[in-house]
Protein backbone atom coordinates (compact mmCIF):
# COMPACT_ATOMS: atom_id res chain seq x y z
CA UNK A 1 0.00 0.00 0.00
CA UNK A 2 1.24 3.47 -0.87
CA UNK A 3 0.81 6.30 1.65
CA UNK A 4 1.09 9.95 0.66
CA UNK A 5 3.75 11.60 2.81
CA UNK A 6 2.51 14.83 4.32
CA UNK A 7 4.29 18.04 3.43
CA UNK A 8 2.58 20.27 5.99
CA UNK A 9 4.75 23.26 6.82
CA UNK A 10 7.09 22.71 3.86
CA UNK A 11 7.86 25.40 1.30
CA UNK A 12 6.24 25.15 -2.11
CA UNK A 13 9.53 23.98 -3.65
CA UNK A 14 10.00 21.34 -0.92
CA UNK A 15 6.41 20.17 -1.34
CA UNK A 16 6.87 19.67 -5.08
CA UNK A 17 10.22 17.90 -4.61
CA UNK A 18 8.55 15.46 -2.22
CA UNK A 19 5.51 14.96 -4.45
CA UNK A 20 7.71 14.39 -7.51
CA UNK A 21 9.64 11.72 -5.61
CA UNK A 22 6.37 10.15 -4.46
CA UNK A 23 4.92 10.20 -7.99
CA UNK A 24 7.98 8.48 -9.42
CA UNK A 25 7.74 5.77 -6.75
CA UNK A 26 3.98 5.43 -7.18
CA UNK A 27 4.20 4.91 -10.95
CA UNK A 28 7.30 2.69 -10.98
CA UNK A 29 6.46 -0.63 -12.58
CA UNK A 30 2.90 0.37 -13.57
CA UNK A 31 2.11 1.33 -17.17
CA UNK A 32 -1.70 1.33 -17.17
CA UNK A 33 -2.64 4.86 -18.15
CA UNK A 34 -6.00 4.82 -16.41
CA UNK A 35 -4.52 3.63 -13.11
CA UNK A 36 -1.63 6.08 -13.37
CA UNK A 37 -3.93 9.03 -14.14
CA UNK A 38 -6.16 8.13 -11.19
CA UNK A 39 -3.23 7.85 -8.79
CA UNK A 40 -1.56 11.02 -10.10
CA UNK A 41 -4.77 13.00 -9.59
CA UNK A 42 -5.20 11.56 -6.09
CA UNK A 43 -1.58 12.31 -5.12
CA UNK A 44 -1.87 15.92 -6.29
CA UNK A 45 -5.23 16.44 -4.61
CA UNK A 46 -4.02 14.98 -1.31
CA UNK A 47 -0.53 16.42 -1.40
CA UNK A 48 -1.09 20.02 -2.48
CA UNK A 49 -2.81 22.51 -0.21
CA UNK A 50 -5.76 24.66 -1.23
CA UNK A 51 -7.06 22.63 -4.19
CA UNK A 52 -10.68 21.81 -4.95
CA UNK A 53 -10.02 19.82 -8.16
CA UNK A 54 -7.15 17.92 -9.75
CA UNK A 55 -7.47 15.71 -12.78
CA UNK A 56 -7.12 14.92 -16.43
CA UNK A 57 -8.87 15.49 -19.71
CA UNK A 58 -7.83 13.33 -22.68
CA UNK A 59 -8.03 14.21 -26.37
CA UNK A 60 -10.64 12.46 -28.52
CA UNK A 61 -11.08 14.03 -31.94
CA UNK A 62 -11.54 17.78 -31.52
CA UNK A 63 -12.46 17.70 -27.86
CA UNK A 64 -11.12 16.87 -24.44
CA UNK A 65 -12.97 14.15 -22.53
CA UNK A 66 -12.96 13.95 -18.74
CA UNK A 67 -10.53 11.44 -17.27
CA UNK A 68 -9.66 10.45 -13.71
CA UNK A 69 -9.93 13.28 -11.18
CA UNK A 70 -10.43 14.21 -7.55
CA UNK A 71 -13.01 16.85 -6.62
CA UNK A 72 -16.60 17.73 -7.46
CA UNK A 73 -18.25 16.38 -10.59
CA UNK A 74 -16.88 18.06 -13.69
CA UNK A 75 -17.63 19.04 -17.25
CA UNK A 76 -17.34 15.95 -19.43
CA UNK A 77 -16.47 17.47 -22.82
CA UNK A 78 -14.43 20.57 -23.63
CA UNK A 79 -13.83 21.74 -27.20
CA UNK A 80 -10.26 22.53 -28.21
CA UNK A 81 -9.72 26.26 -27.84
CA UNK A 82 -12.54 26.65 -25.31
CA UNK A 83 -11.98 27.58 -21.66
CA UNK A 84 -8.62 27.26 -19.93
CA UNK A 85 -8.24 23.54 -20.66
CA UNK A 86 -9.15 23.81 -24.33
CA UNK A 87 -6.94 26.87 -24.79
CA UNK A 88 -3.92 25.23 -23.12
CA UNK A 89 -4.47 22.14 -25.26
CA UNK A 90 -4.75 24.08 -28.52
CA UNK A 91 -1.74 26.29 -27.72
CA UNK A 92 0.24 23.38 -26.20
CA UNK A 93 1.42 25.69 -23.46
CA UNK A 94 0.86 25.75 -19.71
CA UNK A 95 -1.60 28.41 -18.64
CA UNK A 96 -1.73 29.89 -15.13
CA UNK A 97 -4.92 31.83 -14.42
CA UNK A 98 -4.85 33.92 -11.22
CA UNK A 99 -8.56 34.82 -11.49
CA UNK A 100 -10.74 32.54 -13.63
CA UNK A 101 -13.49 35.16 -13.77
CA UNK A 102 -11.13 37.30 -15.88
CA UNK A 103 -10.31 34.52 -18.35
CA UNK A 104 -12.39 34.97 -21.53
CA UNK A 105 -14.64 31.97 -22.05
CA UNK A 106 -13.82 30.29 -18.74
CA UNK A 107 -15.92 27.17 -18.17
CA UNK A 108 -17.16 27.05 -14.59
CA UNK A 109 -17.55 23.39 -13.66
CA UNK A 110 -17.26 24.29 -9.96
CA UNK A 111 -18.30 27.85 -9.14
CA UNK A 112 -16.03 27.75 -6.06
CA UNK A 113 -12.94 27.67 -8.30
CA UNK A 114 -11.14 31.01 -8.40
CA UNK A 115 -7.75 30.15 -9.95
CA UNK A 116 -6.48 27.43 -12.25
CA UNK A 117 -3.37 25.94 -13.84
CA UNK A 118 -3.51 23.68 -16.90
CA UNK A 119 -0.57 21.71 -18.28
CA UNK A 120 -0.84 20.23 -21.79
CA UNK A 121 0.18 16.59 -22.11
CA UNK A 122 2.30 16.12 -25.23
CA UNK A 123 3.98 12.78 -26.01
CA UNK A 124 6.18 12.23 -29.06
CA UNK A 125 4.93 15.54 -30.49
CA UNK A 126 1.26 14.59 -30.15
CA UNK A 127 -1.28 16.23 -27.90
CA UNK A 128 -2.66 13.65 -25.46
CA UNK A 129 -4.72 15.87 -23.16
CA UNK A 130 -4.26 18.16 -20.18
CA UNK A 131 -3.61 18.06 -16.45
CA UNK A 132 -5.91 20.56 -14.72
CA UNK A 133 -5.78 21.90 -11.14
CA UNK A 134 -8.28 24.32 -9.61
CA UNK A 135 -8.24 26.26 -6.34
CA UNK A 136 -10.91 28.15 -4.42
CA UNK A 137 -8.31 30.89 -3.76
CA UNK A 138 -7.34 33.71 -6.08
CA UNK A 139 -3.78 33.58 -7.44
CA UNK A 140 -3.10 30.15 -5.89
CA UNK A 141 -0.81 29.11 -8.77
CA UNK A 142 2.38 30.66 -10.11
CA UNK A 143 5.43 29.84 -12.24
CA UNK A 144 6.76 27.48 -9.55
CA UNK A 145 3.56 25.44 -9.71
CA UNK A 146 3.63 25.45 -13.51
CA UNK A 147 7.22 24.21 -13.74
CA UNK A 148 6.74 21.52 -11.09
CA UNK A 149 3.48 20.29 -12.61
CA UNK A 150 5.10 20.16 -16.06
CA UNK A 151 7.84 17.93 -14.59
CA UNK A 152 5.25 15.73 -12.91
CA UNK A 153 3.27 15.51 -16.15
CA UNK A 154 6.43 14.26 -17.89
CA UNK A 155 6.82 11.52 -15.27
CA UNK A 156 3.19 10.53 -15.84
CA UNK A 157 3.64 10.49 -19.63
CA UNK A 158 6.87 8.46 -19.52
CA UNK A 159 5.29 5.88 -17.20
CA UNK A 160 1.91 5.46 -18.88
CA UNK A 161 0.46 3.63 -21.84
CA UNK A 162 -2.34 5.99 -22.83
CA UNK A 163 -3.41 4.30 -26.05
CA UNK A 164 -6.82 3.33 -24.65
CA UNK A 165 -7.52 6.72 -23.09
CA UNK A 166 -7.06 8.97 -26.09
CA UNK A 167 -7.34 9.12 -29.83
CA UNK A 168 -4.31 11.45 -29.79
CA UNK A 169 -1.86 8.54 -29.99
Amino acid sequence: MFAVTTTAGASKAETYRELTTQLSALLTGETNGLANAANTAALLHQGLPDLNWAGFYFLHGDELILGPFQGKVACVRIALGRGVCGTAARQRTTIVVPDVEKFPGHIACDHASRSEVVVPLVKDGRLIGVLDLDSPSLARFDATDAAALEAMAEIFLRSSDLSRLTSGL
